[in-house]
């Protein structure tokens, strides 16, 4: 939309898209069409109606493309065709059903994969509750997706290294790619407050570990380089507003005395001189949005006791 007369610049090709999303729901492929109203979506202000509506229709359609999945062909006939070898023929047919079953429950096993590497490491309590915390930030990036109406797949846990939420972008923005990165250590943030609350209340040093061990995370993963969170959300930013980030980082670690911020602003100097290119249109927004989770992150870090992940 342009900001000074406030009209559509995309308007022809937002037209076109409607049309053939239309005559797609009109021939009965819902699935085709939603995508042609996604495509249309990074052409809309994020805020604006148009957006809205195309993400809850998008949703309808998604119910609707469900619906229309073929049934599985009864087994009973020809099973019984085949006498005692019926219910062995039965299984191996349904083989590919419970695969998919076993897939589905990737998102569950890994996460008790997760919880008992770090329960065989710090022990129960500290195990279920780190992980819990991990947890809470991949579902701040699970949530981000789907409530703007995009596919995204439950978090897949790695044992020992970390998580991560596989969700398909469909052409976004930079800016919302940005957003949906940066959702996950504001969740982590939230739940790292939460651990020191309950520190503050009850003087139990477990709680204290727990909100240190996020925050200390959730920081490390806002340093602007690679795959981590912090680098996804760079790549919205102008050379201007990297060069701001790393003032802030500079002056949380020299205000806060946390070395962890010298990391960070060593990634941020990396995105400044030796990252590709930079975006067309550079969200000034996200640089915001990064300082102020980066800050509370800080002063929370401050606040509490120890050092690293200890319980300390």
């Amino acid at each position: 939309m342009c900001e000074r007369c406030h009209a559509l610049v995309h308007s022809d090709q937002l037209g076109r898209l409607a049309a053939e999303a239309k005559s797609l729901e009109a021939k009965g492929d819902p699935h085709q069409a939603r995508e042609r109203w996604m495509m249309g979506l990074p052409l809309l202000p994020p805020n604006s109606r148009q957006a809205g509506w195309i993400q809850q229709h998008a949703r309808s359609l998604e119910v609707a493309t469900e619906r229309l999945q073929p049934s599985p062909p009864s087994e009973n006939k020809w099973a019984q065709r085949l006498g005692p070898v019926g219910p062995i023929a039965v299984l191996l047919a349904k083989g590919k059903f419970l695969l998919g079953a076993i897939f589905k429950l990737k998102f569950l096993l890994s996460f008790l994969a997760f919880f008992g590497f770090y329960w065989a490491m710090f022990g129960a309590k500290f195990g279920i509750g780190f992980a819990a915390l991990i947890l809470i930030h991949e579902m701040g990036h699970y949530i981000d997706v789907k409530r703007r109406g995009l596919p995204a797949d439950m978090p897949v846990f790695l044992p020992g290294l970390g998580a991560y939420v596989r969700w398909r972008a469909l052409g976004v923005s930079l800016e919302t790619r940005a957003a949906i990165s940066l959702a996950g250590p504001l969740a982590g943030l939230l739940a790292a407050i939460l651990c020191f609350v309950l520190w503050w209340k009850t003087g139990d040093p477990l709680w204290a570990a727990l909100a240190r061990s996020g925050a200390v995370l959730n920081v490390l993963n806002l340093t602007p380089v690679w795959v981590l969170d912090g680098g996804q959300a760079a790549l919205a930013l102008s050379k201007f507003e990297r060069i701001i980030l790393l003032t802030a980082c500079l002056a949380l670690w020299l205000v806060l005395g946390q070395g962890l911020f010298f990391v960070v602003a060593i990634g941020a100097a990396y995105q400044i001189f030796f990252a590709g290119d930079l975006p067309s249109h550079p969200s000034r927004i996200t640089s915001f949005y990064f300082i102020a989770v980066l800050t509370a992150l800080g002063v929370l870090l401050r606040m509490l006791p120890g050092k690293g992940f200890g319980l300390n």
